[in-house]
């Protein structure tokens, strides 16, 4: 029956046979022809923020030369992941992150989440736990960013009823992990957990945290320290728990390309592998107690190859190290961007999380956190934190993404992609390894200067409108209503909590070189003391190392000042900054240009007057004088415009010398000078610099100051 099937299928298409398959080189020569003499490179290659031109047709061949292209999973470099078959349990963690400030209402939190599907118990903590400080010394900033936890008895509290013998943690835990590790520890014992059942991480990223401040708490050399007793303890004591991190994110949100991100994460990767080292911790067990942290934002396979990459260069610096194949195995936990996210449309931000969490899922990582979408404006709510949590579930359970291993594997724009981010990476990779290493590098500026430079090209193009924001500096909603910002449940709780903590007596902590520092930092949480004692115990003081740290931004944030500016400059003077369309002749005539123009003052917050046309330049000029717009844009085609546009803007200016007049699209040069000659002040076009227009418009306005 089956063979009688194909006979048909085959007889089938044999009248297609016929037709021969064409060859690249065909199908190039009718391209080109099709852009009627328009440079190929320029109009079909994409440049990427990488430097990696992307093209529009991969084949077989380009593949061949491919270093690992036959690699298999489970096998070195792990290319396609650590594991020889998917797992059928769980394909990634999910590691939504827990931003709840009291220990009560954490564990509330905590626990309603866990049991609606997430699988890691994933604490933020607030600045105030990470940096060791006293509740005395920084009471407004407690519960800010985060969880607060000062003692085993208020961890005790968070994890209250929690099974973390068989729930993985995830804390970042700063520059110094000892005080938050000892007093998890400690509540755990407490509450019955055996230790060597933990798992997750409870990791340390002084260089992280030093990129993000600009200074730490810690000399560099303590935190060294520190970072090989908890790996030499835990391998000991709680094999399944890694305790140092390497976060990239702080690249990534300071606008870096993945190049960035993923050579400078492991110019820090191999700072800490060669702190261990030298500190007695094998080359084995070094490995293993990291796990890299990395944001997957909105270039689908760019992100996917990143992932890949990041296992295939990780496991060359391993082997570099002298550890076996199977030691080259890389943890990777991916963080939906920030930079990506939005304030206007925030909704959309759902459907950006959604397409990064797919990328995070198809390129391997381990765990991955989705941002909830009301991230840029609030703390998360219940809400928020159930549709972010669904993205990974639907994509586990109804799509399961998590069935094969290495989805993207075999695509030759994957492979080829993948090849030449690694090899991008790792050329900047040898760079800072030639400047002395990552810390080095970052005292001379060379990580800061290249973000810099990425974020800046970034920032041109949305301005311009060639890295598009849906929802923000295109496409902008202007009957959006902004989302009821709903208070955190626990921030009516902080401030009893506070004065819980306040004038709390200090327990005096002392180390000494006879035992590891956890078991002796675990001896002292158990006995009273806080996590800021514990911190002060450990010589906590401002470190001499300062660098210019790289500053987390979002790439939206550029219009949403516009449209805030708007706002309130609306909400003070009753009303908003109006842009009237002179649109010339029937709808046919000038709709073009009129969306255009509509849609390039919206996403500043102008309120845009629209119509259907007019048949002479005096009726243009007088329903724009009628409007009291104080901004008028001239909508039609070249020829009207040499017809009309002149005396319309001449009327305007007679009637109000204030009004802004302009013309949609671009003239020749000649025409520029005599439009301008009339009164046109300016041109708006596809080419026009978005933001720097409508920023210069509302200072002429007096929306802001100049």
């Amino acid at each position: 029956m089956l063979t009688a099937t194909i006979m048909e299928d085959k007889k089938a298409l044999e009248p297609f046979w016929e037709f021969p398959v064409p060859s690249y080189d065909e199908w190039r020569q009718v391209t080109e022809k099709s852009l009627k003499g328009a440079s190929f490179e320029k109009k079909l290659v994409t440049k990427t923020y990488e430097g990696i031109s992307l093209q529009p047709m991969y084949q077989q061949k380009d593949t061949q030369d491919l270093p690992f292209i036959d690699s298999l999973p489970g096998q070195s470099p792990f290319l396609r992941g650590a594991g020889a078959v998917p797992s059928k349990e769980k394909a990634w963690e999910i590691s939504q992150e827990l931003t709840t400030s009291t220990p009560k209402q954490f564990n509330l939190v905590a626990k309603h989440d866990l049991a609606r599907g997430q699988t890691v118990l994933n604490i933020v903590l607030d600045e105030v736990t990470k940096k060791g400080l006293n509740i005395e010394e920084a009471k407004q900033m407690v519960g800010q960013s985060g969880l607060n936890v000062t003692s085993v008895e208020d961890m005790k509290t968070a994890i209250e009823d929690i099974d973390l013998a068989n729930i993985p943690v995830h804390i970042h835990a700063g520059a110094n992990s000892l005080p938050v590790l000892a007093v998890l520890v400690g509540a755990a014992k407490n509450n019955n957990i055996e230790v060597s059942q933990l798992q997750g991480v409870v990791g340390m990223d002084p260089i992280g945290q030093l990129v993000e401040n600009g200074s730490i708490e810690y000399s560099l050399e303590e935190c060294y320290n520190v970072m090989a007793d908890t790996v030499k303890w835990s391998t000991e004591n709680a094999p399944s728990l890694q305790t140092v991190l390497v976060e990239g994110t702080p690249y990534h949100n300071g606008g870096s390309s993945a190049v960035e991100e993923l050579a400078f994460s492991l110019a820090t990767g191999v700072e800490y592998l060669q702190a261990l080292t030298s500190r007695g911790v094998s080359v084995k067990d070094a490995a293993k107690s990291i796990r890299f942290v990395f944001s997957v934002g909105s270039d689908y396979f760019m992100e996917i190859s990143k992932l890949r990459a990041a296992r295939i260069l990780w496991s060359k610096i391993v082997t570099a190290f002298g550890g076996e194949e199977s030691d080259g195995k890389l943890t990777i936990h991916a963080r939906t961007s920030s930079w990506t996210k939005t304030k206007y449309d925030p909704y959309v931000n759902m459907l950006r999380t959604t397409s990064e969490a797919f990328a995070a899922a198809v390129g391997g990582a381990n765990s991955i956190h989705v941002s909830p979408f009301d991230e840029p404006i609030q703390k998360s709510t219940p809400f928020s934190r159930r549709i972010a949590r669904n993205i990974s579930i639907i994509l586990q359970e109804e799509s399961h993404i998590g069935q094969t291993a290495d989805p993207a594997g075999g695509s030759w724009y994957v492979e080829v992609l993948t090849n030449e981010l690694a090899e991008k990476a790792w050329a900047l990779f040898q760079q800072v390894e030639q400047t002395g290493g990552v810390i080095e590098a970052l005292k001379a500026g060379m990580p800061q200067q290249k973000v810099a430079e990425t974020k800046t090209n970034r920032l041109n193009n949305i301005s311009q409108r060639k890295d598009i924001f849906v929802g923000t500096n295109m496409y902008a909603n202007t009957t959006e209503k902004a989302i009821d910002v709903v208070p955190e449940d626990d921030t009516k709780y902080i401030e009893q909590y506070v004065s819980e903590k306040l004038n709390a007596a200090v327990v005096p902590v002392q180390f000494t070189d006879e035992s590891n520092t956890v078991e002796q930092a675990l001896q002292f949480a158990l006995n009273g003391a806080s996590v800021a004692d514990l911190a002060s115990g450990l010589g906590k003081t401002e470190s001499s190392l300062v660098i210019e740290p790289i500053v987390a931004s979002r790439g939206a944030e550029l219009f949403e000042e516009l449209r805030q500016a708007n706002e309130l400059h609306a909400k003070k003077q009753g009303e908003t900054v109006k842009v009237f369309l002179a649109n010339l002749g029937p709808i046919p005539s000038h709709k073009a240009r009129a969306d255009f123009t509509a849609g390039f003052f919206e996403v500043g917050g102008f309120e845009v007057i629209r119509n259907n046309g007019f048949m002479t330049s005096a009726e243009a000029a007088q329903a724009a004088v009628d409007s009291k717009a104080s901004v008028v844009v001239i909508c039609g085609k070249d020829e009207s415009y040499q017809e009309q546009a002149a005396d319309i803007a001449q009327s305007i200016k007679q009637d109000n010398k204030e009004v802004s007049v302009m013309i949609a699209g671009k003239p020749a040069e000649e025409d520029e000078v005599n439009y301008r000659n009339a009164g046109v002040d300016e041109f708006v076009h596809l080419r026009s610099n978005c933001y720097e227009v409508l920023r210069k418009l509302q200072v002429e306005k007096g929306v802001v100051k100049g």
